[in-house]
C-alpha cells in the first residue's frame, strides 16, 4: 500500500496539512532539478532576485529572502567561486559588500528558469491550466495576507 492510502481521511480535510503535503512534494521536485544543475534554492533566489532588482548588499539580500547571515555568506561564496556573481566592498560603505549578477549568472539563471518552470509543470501534472492558475492565485493571496493583495510587483 502506498504511503498516501494510508493517511488518515480527517487529515485530507486540512488545508494545512494539504498544504504541507503540496510544499513537501514540491520542494523535492524543484530540488532534484536544481540538484541535477549542481545549485540549491538559494543559489537560484540569489541569482533571481539580482536579476529583478540589481546589485545588492550582501545583507540586504539574506534579509529580502530571509537567509541567515552564516547561510548568506556561504551561497554568496559558492556564486563567487563559480563566477555567477561578482562581490565587492562598498565604496560608500566599506563594511558591506554588494553583489553584482556577472553574465555567466544571467547565462545560468535562464537555465534554471528552464528547469524550474520543467519542475512546475511535473508537479503541477494533475491540474488543468485553468486549475494552475486559479490555484497561483489563491495561494498568491493565502501568502499575501488577510487583504489578498499581493506585493506591487507581483
Amino acid at each position: 500500500m502506498d504511503e498516501i492510502d494510508d493517511v488518515p481521511r480527517r487529515l485530507w480535510q486540512l488545508p494545512s496539512w494539504l498544504l504541507n503535503r503540496a510544499a513537501r512534494e514540491a520542494t523535492a521536485v524543484v530540488g532534484d532539478a536544481f540538484a541535477r544543475a549542481g545549485v540549491r534554492r538559494h543559489h537560484f533566489t540569489v541569482l533571481l532576485t539580482l536579476a529583478e532588482y540589481g546589485p545588492a548588499s550582501q545583507a540586504s539580500l539574506g534579509r529580502r529572502l530571509g537567509i541567515d547571515r552564516s547561510d548568506m555568506a556561504a551561497v554568496v561564496g559558492d556564486l563567487e567561486r563559480d563566477a555567477l556573481i561578482a562581490r565587492a566592498r562598498d565604496a560608500n560603505d566599506r563594511r558591506r559588500n554588494v553583489v553584482t549578477l556577472t553574465p555567466a549568472g544571467e547565462t545560468t539563471l535562464q537555465t534554471l528558469d528552464a528547469r524550474v518552470e520543467a519542475a512546475q509543470d511535473e508537479l503541477l501534472a494533475p491540474l488543468t491550466t485553468m486549475e494552475r492558475d486559479e490555484l497561483t492565485r489563491l495561494l498568491t493571496r493565502l501568502v499575501a495576507g488577510r487583504d489578498g493583495q499581493p506585493p506591487a510587483r507581483v
